[in-house]
């Protein structure tokens, strides 16, 4: 079992931006020391509030400089909101900065965002967008020269002077859709609960078999991995943790789902509220309690409908997803998790309005008394 850390960066009541950056280089510094394997940080724009760090680029430039060993990067790029050229320049940096340590996720995005951008907000050209887009960055970084024809762009003998270290680009992840990622020979993280995971795992497994081949490896020569997110937090008792985590799971749910409703709303947006298949991003009428809340057929759908579980109620497991307790209720999690046959424990530590503090603290327990019984040898 290999260990990482998926990251929004949140805002944190009553910090300035500057100390809450500077807080979580801290954080992914001790993640370094830790032995931890990689730091993915998500991509969201506004209207949304959800990342303080929407050019990820940036923020991992100094993540480069301030670790050694950890490996790190974006999960995901929204590639239909990037030009390919430049990402395959940035791309090209940070690995050149880092020794040859980044990890590209990518993914589609929301439409939503798209109109915002200034883009067409429909459900096919975004997905046209998102192909063509990841075509030129797998040729362009792979490649001395870089000749495309598209739809959205065309490049002839445009030399690619800038190259990454790894060969013959750093390794590629696909979030939430196991087959989607297995087809393309990408390692995946998926959102959800241990059944979801359970699920997914031998999904991942049989298409990556039938896709490039049983025992195939990552065109790095890698084993696949699948992992899954893990809202964390670790206290001396499972009532210390659960204390913390109940109210920081509330925010996080608001962070991550109120604001573009409410600015669809504002705007009249009926076209992102309202469509029966979800292509929008919203689906049926309002639900109640909103702001809290919402409906989508995306990832917060997938929260909503965690929450609405009744199997298997768990007291130190918050709406089927994030996970609140001592190191020993944390090391009990891990028992099923390593059953499912996932070998890749993806956490995420300062979420909602936990303070860094409090992260650091899940920090130090679950690199003490979590990792060393699952972590491969040195």
């Amino acid at each position: 079992m290999k260990f990482g850390v998926f990251d929004h960066i949140e805002p944190v009541p009553g910090l300035r931006l500057d100390r809450i950056y500077r807080e979580r280089l801290l954080q992914i510094e001790r993640l370094d020391a830790a032995g931890f394997y990689a730091y993915h940080l998500a991509e969201h724009h506004t209207p949304a509030i959800h990342s303080l760090a929407p050019s990820q680029n940036v923020f991992l430039g100094a993540v480069a400089q301030r670790t050694r060993r950890l490996r790190f990067g974006p999960c995901v790029y929204v590639l239909p909101l990037h030009h390919p050229l430049r990402l395959i320049e940035e791309i090209s940096m940070l690995d050149n900065l880092s020794d040859g340590r980044l990890e590209i996720g990518v993914g589609r995005g929301g439409v939503m965002e798209a109109f915002f951008w200034g883009q067409e907000a429909d459900p096919e050209t975004n997905y046209a967008r998102y192909l063509e887009t990841l075509d030129i960055i797998r040729t362009g970084l792979s490649h001395d020269e870089l000749t495309y024809a598209g739809r959205f762009h065309s490049f002839e003998k445009l030399p690619m002077y800038l190259r990454p270290l790894q060969r013959p680009y750093p390794p590629l992840w696909y979030m939430r859709n196991p087959v989607t990622a297995a087809r393309e020979g990408m390692h995946t993280i998926i959102v959800g609960s241990l059944d979801g995971l359970a699920a997914a795992v031998p999904r991942y497994r049989a298409a990556w078999d039938e896709h490039q081949g049983a025992g195939a490896r990552t065109v790095q020569g890698d084993e696949p991995m699948i992992g899954l997110v893990v809202h964390l937090v670790v206290a001396e008792t499972d009532d210390e943790a659960i204390a913390v985590a109940t109210p920081a799971w509330e925010k996080y749910r608001w962070n991550l789902a109120a604001p573009r409703r409410l600015e669809a709303e504002k705007r009249n947006l009926t076209q992102f509220m309202s469509t029966k298949d979800g292509s929008f991003g919203f689906v049926g009428e309002r639900p109640a309690g909103l702001p809290a809340r919402e409906l989508r057929r995306d990832i917060d759908a997938e929260l909503e409908r965690f929450d609405q579980q009744t199997r298997r109620p768990h007291p130190n497991r918050l709406g089927g997803v994030a996970l609140a307790g001592s190191p020993a209720a944390v090391r009990d999690y891990m028992d099923e998790y390593v059953a499912t046959g996932a070998n890749y424990f993806v956490c995420s530590f300062q979420w909602g309005d936990l303070s860094h503090e409090q992260a650091m603290r899940s920090i130090e327990l679950f690199t003490a008394e979590v990792m060393p019984r699952d972590a491969p040898s040195a």
